[in-house]
C-alpha cells in the first residue's frame, strides 16, 4: 500500500470516498490497512458521518464469572459480541482500548455502551464509550456495591441512573455539577427488569409473601426542576393499577419488562397453566402496554417448537422494539422474536452452557458526550 496512488490523495477526498459506504462496509475496510484505519477513525471522518449509518444490533452481556472459570471466559471480557438480525451474522467489537480490567457491558443508548469495569484502584468504575470510535470516559466514581446490587439504566438524553432497592443514583452530561445525585427509592422489594421510556422509569415489585409472588408495575418520573437547572427523579413511586386490567399480573409467572416500540411496554413471562404453587407453565407470552391507552394486548406467544427447550430451564429475556431474545440454560442457541417472526440464533458465543443477558445497541460512528 505504500506505493500505491491512493496514499497521495488528500484527507478530504478519502473522507468523500468513503462515506458513500455503509457503516458495515466502513467496518470492514478499517482493517484492510493502517491508512484505512487512520482514516476512518479520525475524528473529522466521524463527524461527517455520525448523522448517518447506523446498525441495530442485539449486543451480549458476559456472563457472571466465578475464579475458576475466569480463564475459561476471559475472551468474553475482552470484546463484545452482538448480532445483526438484518444479516444473520455475529460480529465483535474488541474493548481493548480500555485500560481497566475485567469491562464487563451491561447497557446501551444509542450509539454508547455502558460498562463496569476494575479500577487501577481495584474499585468498580461505570464507563461509557463507543466501540466503534473506540473513545471512552469514565463516569464519576461509585462504591463496589453499586456494581453488585445496581441496574443501570440509560435513555437517548444521556442520562444514567443506577437503580436499587433502597436508592437511585442519577447522572446526567448536561448537568453543571458533574456529580451523582442520590435519591430514596423505597420500593416495596427488589425492581425486576427496570426500563426507562421517555421521562419515566417503570419496574415490577413483588409485593406478595415468601410463600406466593405477587407483581405490580410502578412507575417514577424523571423531572426536569429549572429552578435549579438540575435533572433529578422524584423518588415517589407510583403503583400502576386498572380495574379493567384484572388478574393481568397473576396470570405470568416471572415477569419481566422491555421497552417497546414508542410509547409501549412489553412484558414477557411464563403463562400459567392453573394457579397452584409452583405450576408449570403451558407457554411464554409476550404482552403490550400502550402507555397511552393505559390498555393491554397480547403481542405474540412462544411456538410450542421453540418453548419445549425452556419449559423446564430458567431462561433470561433482553431486547427493545419489535425485537425480544431469549437465551435458556443449556439451549446452545438464542430464541428471538423478530417483527412477529420467530426464529433460532446460532453460532452463539461460548459453549452454549451459559445463560446470557443482553440490550439492543444501535452501532454508529459518533463521539462521547
Amino acid at each position: 500500500m505504500e506505493d500505491s496512488p491512493i496514499n497521495r490523495l488528500p484527507e478530504d477526498t478519502l473522507h468523500q470516498i468513503f462515506s458513500s459506504l455503509s457503516l458495515r462496509q466502513i467496518m470492514i475496510c478499517r482493517s484492510v490497512c493502517k491508512l484505512f484505519n487512520r482514516t476512518l477513525t479520525s475524528s473529522s471522518f466521524i463527524h461527517l458521518i455520525s448523522a448517518r449509518s447506523h446498525l441495530h444490533l442485539l449486543a451480549l452481556r458476559p456472563p457472571h464469572l466465578h475464579h475458576h472459570h475466569h480463564s475459561r471466559h476471559a475472551s468474553l471480557h475482552s470484546c463484545i459480541h452482538v448480532y445483526d438480525p438484518d444479516q444473520n451474522q455475529w460480529l465483535r467489537f474488541s474493548l481493548d482500548f480500555l485500560p481497566f480490567r475485567s469491562p464487563h457491558p451491561v447497557a446501551s443508548s444509542l450509539s454508547l455502551v455502558y460498562l463496569w469495569a476494575d479500577s487501577p484502584d481495584s474499585n468498580k468504575s461505570l464507563i461509557v464509550c463507543n466501540p466503534l470510535t473506540r473513545q471512552y470516559r469514565v463516569l464519576p466514581q461509585l462504591g463496589s456495591a453499586w456494581s453488585r446490587h445496581g441496574s443501570v439504566l440509560v435513555d437517548s438524553r444521556n442520562r444514567v441512573m443506577v437503580l436499587t432497592e433502597l436508592a437511585a443514583l442519577y447522572f446526567s452530561f448536561s448537568q453543571k455539577t458533574q456529580q451523582w445525585l442520590k435519591f430514596s427509592s423505597n420500593l416495596p422489594s427488589k425492581p425486576r427488569s427496570p426500563i426507562v421510556i421517555s421521562n419515566s422509569v417503570f419496574a415490577l415489585c413483588d409485593v406478595g409473601s415468601p410463600w406466593r409472588s405477587k407483581w405490580k408495575l410502578f412507575s417514577c418520573a424523571v423531572k426536569n426542576l429549572l429552578n435549579l437547572n438540575l435533572n433529578v427523579m422524584n423518588n415517589n413511586w407510583e403503583c400502576l393499577e386498572r380495574h379493567e386490567w384484572g388478574d393481568i399480573f397473576d396470570i405470568m409467572k416471572r415477569p419481566r419488562l422491555i421497552p417497546g416500540d414508542g410509547n409501549k411496554i412489553l412484558m414477557i413471562g411464563g403463562l400459567k397453566s392453573n394457579y397452584s404453587f409452583n405450576q408449570s407453565c403451558s407457554t411464554i407470552l409476550i404482552l403490550r402496554l400502550d402507555l397511552e391507552t393505559m390498555e393491554w394486548e397480547e403481542a405474540t406467544r412462544m411456538p410450542e417448537a421453540l418453548h419445549r427447550w425452556f419449559q423446564d430451564s430458567k431462561f433470561k429475556v433482553f431486547g427493545g422494539g419489535n425485537r425480544v431474545c431469549f437465551s435458556g440454560k443449556k439451549v446452545g442457541r438464542l430464541a428471538l422474536w423478530d417483527c412477529c417472526k420467530w426464529r433460532w440464533i446460532d453460532g452463539v458465543p461460548g459453549n452454549g452452557d451459559e445463560l446470557f443477558r443482553g440490550f439492543t445497541f444501535e452501532a454508529r460512528l459518533t463521539a462521547i458526550p
